[in-house]
């Protein structure tokens, strides 16, 4: 079944859910709703070809009379959006498919640009990192001469730390205490010097297990008011599908595209004030460098936004997970909690919550999912809370716990590891920048299109005009221009991107988000293939 057979057969409602038509009363101010009823209707229909089988659209009792319907579940999951892996992630895996069984395309593979997952993308891994990983979960590999022995000493480390010297074992709700005392002593080295205390920081699965359960902490009205959550315009879905399964609000604020995505505080203002009518704010989200706009941020704005969340009394979460992906020369990584401190008080006394990952950076780990929190200034009382919440999920994996403590305590000069370890890591970060300006002047050097310069992170976020006639073709489709475009884009090249209705963007503009993450060859191939289809597209709709 065609993409158009689909839309005729879905309830512009529910196609709205999953980002084929603007959803009915979207906005920045409030998380966008979604009937989310047509995600095994489009799944059916686009990877078996078979027709959908029309029940799942319906709220009517299902026809073999299951317990569970779509009029009995948790209503917030039906809000939930996630773009990254939306409608057309679905249909990029069902043109994977027929091109397994010889169908014939005007290409010869599916080029994933839509998610920030380094190693299938042929990223190789750090060889220290998994000889680490690979001494901790078989331990016979100790009697490997090939191996280093740092390696097998971080692995001892780390083995010392679990019940029983095993990675099979539980261990603490908030991490393995040798590992938590690495994080804090990492954080402490980045940081000149500040102090860091194992007991502020919490290991997760990802980045994304301690934003949510932090998150989770704050939904509590507040004088009756639904609680808030100020995050940027674009955003990493995680945050606005997080805000729509926990019931709160979202609070969107607009990074300024003319000025290289930086974060305006008159903005912040405005989005505060608006927001109050309706819901009480709570939380200040800023990522940093950004996704998917790749900006990073300077100490002056990173100041500005303190004062601003002490003033608002805003708690603050700082998404640090790409701090080592700096690219653009005069640009810096600034730690929120670095910065906090040394303004002194009253501003070192906040509560910040800032998060890293084993998932970006040089390491690209994002399958083994290890992460960690560090939580300042925040009550012991609640804290206890904290604790106690998270020990009802038993533990991160331990995995991804040692995979970030080498993450956070790696080769050190001197040591047999450190050449090879030093010149990977190198190699990964000089060939991202390499990628990262590559991409930005090639969107800058086609027609309608306008790219700030990717100065950290893993993502372009270019904006494009499209043609009049294009905006009324997609219209006629049920689809947002952007779409629209990429929907094309996909089908007549292969390449898979996000529309950038799917992080959030001013009306009346339009943008996507590509990954710099395809080696540099096939990089060069990919954008090739864009600047081609997109001449063609405006040809084709002017």
């Amino acid at each position: 079944m065609s993409l158009s057979q689909v839309l005729n057969v879905c309830p512009k409602s529910a196609i709205a859910g999953l980002g084929l038509v603007p959803a009915i009363g979207s906005g920045t101010a409030v998380a966008r709703r979604s009937v989310g009823r047509v995600s095994t209707l489009l799944l059916s229909s686009t990877v078996s070809g078979q027709q959908p089988e029309t029940r799942n659209m319906s709220t009517s009792p299902c026809v073999y009379k299951q317990c569970i319907t779509l009029d009995n579940i948790n209503p917030a999951i039906k809000l939930m959006e996630y773009a990254v892996r939306g409608p057309l992630v679905i249909r990029a895996g069902a043109i994977e498919k027929e091109l397994e069984q010889g169908a014939k395309k005007p290409f010869k593979e599916v080029i994933r640009a839509n998610i920030g997952d380094c190693h299938a993308m042929g990223q190789q891994p750090i060889t220290f990192l998994r000889q680490v990983l690979g001494l901790v979960s078989y331990p016979p590999l100790f009697e490997d001469k090939s191996i280093p022995e740092d390696a097998k000493q971080r692995a001892r480390d780390i083995l010392s730390g679990c019940k029983g010297h095993s990675v099979g074992s539980y261990t603490d709700s908030n991490g393995i205490e040798i590992i938590r005392k690495h994080v804090a002593q990492y954080i402490q080295d980045r940081d000149g010097g500040i102090p860091s205390d194992a007991n502020n920081i919490i290991l997760s699965t990802g980045a994304s297990g301690g934003i949510k359960v932090l998150m989770s902490l704050m939904r509590c009205s507040i004088d009756g008011k639904t609680p808030g959550v100020m995050i940027p315009i674009p955003q990493y879905p995680l945050y606005s599908a997080t805000i729509a399964e926990f019931e709160m609000a979202q609070v969107g604020y607009y990074l300024d595209e003319a000025n290289k995505w930086a974060l305006d505080i008159a903005e912040l203002e405005r989005s505060l004030q608006e927001a109050k009518k309706t819901c009480a704010p709570r939380i200040l989200v800023v990522i940093n460098p950004g996704n998917p706009t790749g900006q990073v941020l300077s100490r002056d704005n990173i100041e500005n936004i303190i004062q601003f969340a002490y003033k608002e009394k805003l708690v603050l979460f700082a998404d640090e997970v790409y701090q080592d992906n700096v690219y653009e020369k005069g640009s810096k990584f600034h730690s929120f909690k670095k910065v906090l401190m040394e303004m002194g008080a009253p501003y070192n006394q906040m509560e910040l919550c800032s998060f890293m990952s084993c998932s970006k950076g040089y390491m690209g780990e994002c399958g083994i999912r290890g992460g960690y929190a560090e939580v300042v200034n925040m009550c012991p009382d609640v804290k206890a809370m904290l604790l106690k919440c998270i020990s009802a999920q038993l533990c991160p994996t331990t995995i991804g716990q040692a995979c970030m403590d080498v993450v956070v305590h790696p080769p050190k000069q001197g040591e047999p590891s450190y050449e090879l370890f030093i010149k990977e890591k190198n190699a990964v970060l000089a060939s991202l920048k390499e990628r990262a300006d590559m991409v930005a002047q090639t969107f800058n050097s086609i027609e309608g299109f306008s790219c700030n310069p990717v100065q950290g992170a893993m993502y372009a976020f270019p904006q494009i005009r499209l043609p009049e006639k294009a905006i009324e073709a997609a219209k006629k489709a049920g689809q947002a221009p952007d779409v629209f475009y990429a929907f094309q884009l996909l089908e007549q090249t292969g390449i898979c991107i996000v529309p950038g209705s799917g992080f959030g963007q001013r009306p009346g503009t339009y943008h996507f988000r590509t990954t710099i993450l395809p080696q540099p060859a096939k990089l060069k191939e990919m954008l090739d293939m864009f600047r081609a289809f997109h001449e063609k597209f405006l040809k084709q709709y002017k």
